[in-house]
């Protein structure tokens, strides 16, 4: 089925006082295959952003239906979004996005700019597996917002009922919050993203297959491209409706492969771990999921070499 990722190592951040370089190292793949055999991406992360010249992308017609149709009053605007147990009614993306800019925040990654600008689009139905998450989860999937990282990541949060602070920190691990990485290099031409080809970004002989803010993995999202690489807004939209399907329980096929536990809804953070790993709490999990949980415990994006404002 091809539609799970597997990852083998995250980037590491490294700031260069004084002149401000980030570095990001290591490798990232957001949806490993069922088969523990997938080898991955390479070892490195680079990347200076997508094209003009991709097609095939358009605007959201309308706001997708939601999980559930009850949202909460819009004179609340909450402080903060945090994890909604499985089967909660989850607030639009509408309603998230006017919560969002009730409490708007300023630009810290300048080279996020035009992505920021640019909203998504919906997608097929070669992501999940699972009729439920087909039906319930990827329907709302569009992108539909605009605004500073910050901004884009609270409303992902918002929408997919994932506490914002665990949002920001995987975020971090993944591209430090710029959309303009790419990572998971291959040799494989025919996992190469429309417009990065074998070459077409700097490395002889291999392509990128993820992308962006929270390096979603073209060869398993195929219908959510251009709208991955070009929009910040649409690459967290779909990376945490991902996240959601494996919180709601409706990922069984986590419980047929290699595992350190019983898979079951709930978890937020054995979902974590499967975006690195493709696996429920794994070894490889479970060193994922402490580099996030340490990049949270030390706020890592308010810290002052974070900020590319």
């Amino acid at each position: 089925m091809g539609r799970h990722i597997r990852r083998y190592g995250w980037p590491i951040a490294a700031v260069v006082t004084g002149a401000a370089v980030i570095a990001l190292a290591g490798t990232l793949s957001a949806h490993a295959e069922h088969t523990p055999g997938d080898p991955g991406g390479l070892a490195e992360r680079t990347g200076t952003g997508w094209r003009d010249s991709d097609d095939g992308w358009s605007q959201p017609a309308s706001p997708p239906p939601a999980l559930s149709s009850t949202a909460r009053p819009a004179e609340a605007v909450p402080e903060r979004f945090a994890t909604l147990p499985p089967g909660a009614a989850l607030p639009t993306g509408a309603q998230c996005a006017t919560w969002v800019r009730a409490r708007p925040s300023a630009e810290n990654k300048r080279m996020n700019l035009m992505a920021n600008a640019a909203t998504g689009h919906r997608i097929g139905a070669d992501i999940f597996d699972d009729n439920r998450a087909d039906t319930l989860v990827a329907t709302r999937v569009d992108g539909a917002f605009t605004g500073s990282t910050k901004d884009i990541l609270r409303w992902a949060a918002c929408k997919w009922g994932v506490d914002e602070d665990l949002v920001f920190a995987q975020a971090a691990i993944e591209s430090w919050w710029r959309q303009t990485v790419y990572g998971d290099y291959t040799a494989d031409p025919a996992r190469c993203a429309p417009g990065h080809g074998l070459g077409d970004d700097g490395r002889a002989g291999e392509c990128p297959e993820s992308f962006g803010i929270l390096q979603d993995r073209h060869p398993y999202q195929k219908s959510a491209w251009p709208g991955v690489a070009r929009s910040t807004a649409m690459n967290a939209d779909l990376a945490y409706s991902i996240w959601r399907g494996c919180f709601e329980g409706y990922e069984a096929w986590l419980g047929k492969e290699e595992r350190g536990s019983a898979y079951a809804a709930g978890d937020q953070w054995g979902c974590v771990g499967r975006w690195y790993s493709g696996r429920w709490h794994t070894a490889d999990s479970e060193g994922y999921i402490a580099k996030v949980k340490d990049y949270l415990n030390r706020r890592i994006w308010e810290t002052r070499d974070f900020q590319q404002p």
